[in-house]
């Protein structure tokens, strides 16, 4: 008697290792090897966000970020088993994605499909949504209701927080098809790109991930470079999104502060101007940042379209101070909106010179004069309102 009762307080308090998926892996190789996060590279996440727990790959869900594998994949069929362990929990699937995070956003671009709990609107459900973020593109398999570009499940099959469910994903030259816990309900066509990183999402909740096993397909023929994502270049990121570790504020204390995946500076309630500074030092760099007058954008809303008209920003990049790297949010930014859209600032320093770029656009450059690299931290300089920054990433170079 003591053991059945024992049992049956198991189940009900739903362990998490007790509780199975009920599809078996489909053959072919381990993405994940039970023990470690050998074969993915943590992207814009804090140390802490992924680890392994009981044979699985864990979440804490903070920051919202991304764990991607080291290399792309082109065709294939995916196997992976999730559960969330708090009801209305959010996460994804990434597939054929970018390396790095799209401007102002922690995401990558990518197709997502959707690993959420207990949360159902005509829009969007929580048994396996497919849809293209930031820039990808995809049609849905059948009409979206609100005429999104997004692939509805045909049924709910997937199971509440505390049980596992299992996703097939096949990814076959620009299609994908998901079944959810046996069945396929929802997939789309025409996807660009069709050859990419595979990603996994922690967006606010805690979440697990498991016996994640990948066959791949034949590829196609040469795919034109607009079909295949962006290549990891060596980037890193030098923002945890959930303490400024790794960089010392030069001021009042508390002008910069984390809020997530961004950084808020200025604003009401905080001194009138401030510095960050990282603690490492840089010689010969690529650097890129993106950045925003307003304050920090509450995820998956649009940004505020106030405009913080008294604020000024300048970098401070390895040693050089430049007129072309300040900014203030009077001027309207070519192509932008200031307080209304994010903007990517890029930096390359070779030795002495220096090249910035703007939202992809040139906007000042130097020639080498053949001069020793001068040496020094960056610095992110701000006074008057509020500003936003988010994904500073960075490349040391010979």
């Amino acid at each position: 008697m003591t053991l059945t009762r024992f049992a049956l307080v198991v189940v009900a308090g739903i362990s998490p290792l007790l509780v199975a998926a009920q599809e078996p892996a489909v053959s072919g190789v381990p993405l994940f090897n039970g023990r470690d996060l050998t074969g993915w590279h943590n992207i814009n996440c804090a140390p802490a966000t992924w680890s392994v727990k009981d044979g699985a790959i864990y979440s804490t869900g903070a920051p919202i970020c991304e764990l991607r594998t080291e290399r792309m994949f082109e065709n294939f069929v995916l196997d992976v088993e999730w559960m969330h362990l708090t009801p209305q929990g959010n996460a994804g699937v990434f597939i054929w994605a970018d390396p790095l995070p799209a401007r102002g956003q922690p995401f990558l671009r990518a197709i997502e499909v959707q690993v959420l709990d207990g949360r159902e609107t005509p829009n969007y459900t929580s048994h396996g949504d497919i849809f293209p973020i930031h820039g990808a593109k995809m049609t849905p398999n059948r009409p979206h209701p609100g005429g999104w570009d997004r692939s509805l499940p045909s049924e709910k099959r997937a199971k509440p927080a505390g049980q596992w469910n299992h996703y097939r994903i096949t990814a076959d030259r620009g299609r994908i098809t998901l079944e959810v816990n046996g069945k396929a309900v929802s997939g789309g066509y025409d996807i660009t790109p069709r050859k990419g990183y595979i990603a996994l999402e922690s967006e606010g909740a805690p979440a697990m991930f498991r016996n994640l096993r990948i066959r791949e397909l034949p590829s196609a023929d040469a795919l034109p470079a607009d079909q295949v994502a962006a290549a990891d270049e060596g980037y890193r990121s030098l923002y945890s999104g959930v303490d400024l570790s790794g960089w010392t504020q030069d001021g009042a204390a508390g002008h910069f502060a984390p809020a997530d995946w961004q950084i808020a500076a200025g604003g009401p309630g905080r001194s009138a101007k401030g510095a960050l500074v990282s603690t490492q030092s840089f010689g010969s760099l690529d650097l890129f940042i993106d950045w925003r007058c307003g304050p920090p954008q509450e995820n998956e809303k649009p940004a505020p379209k106030e405009a913080t008209s008294d604020a000024d920003l300048q970098l401070a990049v390895a040693g050089i101070t430049d007129q072309r790297l300040r900014y203030s949010c009077r001027d309207r930014v070519e192509g932008q909106q200031p307080g209304i859209e994010w903007n990517r600032t890029r930096v390359s320093k070779r030795g002495a010179a220096l090249t910035v770029e703007l939202n992809g656009r040139t906007v000042a450059a130097t020639a080498p004069t053949g001069g020793a690299a001068s040496v020094g931290p960056l610095a992110i300089e701000h006074r008057g309102g509020a500003v936003t920054f988010a994904n500073i990433f960075v490349r040391e170079r010979p």
